[in-house]
């Protein structure tokens, strides 16, 4: 799974986003380099969502601030409309960034805590010189009541007097303001309580058909991303393992991995005890020093020598479904655990 390759990009003319060969490396406490991100590929086309999905610590986080140049990338390419972004610098960087936002996971700690919320969300316009302060403050009021919030009530307070939730509607309010094309939102609901994650995502999805957005989702819940995403990217230790439609992806995951990340879903049923469900053996291996070949051998049921030998390459196995895997599951073969068990490689 932990493969590379670029057999599931289209064609780059179609991609308002393209990102080819992405690795993020950061110098380790003592020897070494933590390999964030490594030689990762994914495309975006216009007023698409993109899932990105994988165990905490696989670099989906990463890989969304490196696409913003925060910071830039060890090396790659990241283009955003036909602009080479990794070649930009200093101010000609600064000018594209109203067209990209993003939206942070923890709402409350991403708001300045000494600013007034119509200042925090009109900061944007502010910076950029857009219209005059009657329009702005305008501007400000339509946006916080988008996003559900009174203005009269939100404009003069402070973040610390808001909820999770509430802030989180700040957050994609500030987003917005700009009119940005693309805005990655860095686990947006993750922070929050079940009931509010529904009402931030469907608040997602209404701002994106308002002002025409294209977005790239970054969780760890599969739950989650299947409701809101066009196309779905599954990580694994800075490396890409599977691409494809969600409805394909959670019917028939290709990649042990994938079908793992599937069995961990909880099943609201009471006769079925989490200890006796399938689950992946084993810990995640250090991003300092990675496995050979593919990085999900060490805990794949499936792995023979060639996956420690030989890193795997990105390839279609049906329409739109890509994977990286030597060894790919097909539709109704079970995934074999380290104890013999074995569940099936379709989702309900």
């Amino acid at each position: 799974m932990a493969g590379t390759g670029t057999a599931h990009l289209r064609p780059q003319q179609d991609a308002l986003l393209r990102v080819e060969d992405l690795v993020v490396e950061f110098a380790a406490a003592g020897r070494g380099r933590v390999h964030a991100v490594s030689g990762i590929s994914l495309d975006l086309l216009d007023g698409e969502t993109l899932g990105l999905v994988g165990e905490s610590g696989c670099g989906k986080s990463t890989t969304g601030r490196a696409i913003m140049q925060l910071p830039p990338p060890t090396s790659g390419h990241v283009t955003f409309d036909g602009v080479e972004l990794t070649e930009l610098h200093g101010a000609a960087l600064r000018r594209v960034r109203p067209r990209m936002q993003m939206i942070f996971q923890d709402p409350i700690s991403s708001l300045n805590p000494r600013r007034k919320v119509g200042d925090i969300v009109g900061e944007g316009l502010e910076i950029w010189e857009i219209g005059d302060k009657q329009s702005r403050n305008e501007k400000v009021d339509e946006l916080l009541a988008t996003v559900g919030l009174d203005p009269e009530s939100a404009r003069n307070r402070r973040p610390h007097e808001f909820s999770g939730g509430q802030c989180q509607r700040i957050s994609i309010a500030r987003a917005v303001i700009t009119e940005p094309k693309l805005i990655i939102c860095d686990e947006p609901v993750s922070a929050l309580d079940v009931s509010v994650q529904a009402q931030i995502l469907n608040l997602l999805q209404d701002m994106k058909a308002r002002y025409q957005l294209t977005l790239i989702f970054i969780a760890h819940d599969l739950a989650v991303v299947k409701n809101v995403s066009d196309r779905v990217v599954v990580m694994y230790l800075g490396k890409i393992c599977e691409v494809a439609p969600p409805d394909d992806l959670y019917r028939y995951p290709a990649h042990p991995y994938t079908a793992a990340l599937l069995a961990a879903i909880p099943v609201p049923d009471p006769q079925i005890r989490p200890a006796e469900r399938e689950h992946v053996a084993g810990e995640i291996p250090s991003p300092v020093a990675p496995p050979s070949g593919c990085r999900f051998r060490t805990r794949c049921p499936k792995a023979q020598e060639r996956c420690a030998a030989e890193e795997p390459q990105m390839r279609e196995i049906a329409p739109n479904h890509f994977i990286a895997c030597h060894f790919p599951l097909g539709p109704g073969e079970t995934l074999p655990s380290r104890n013999g068990a074995g569940r099936t490689a379709a989702a309900n």
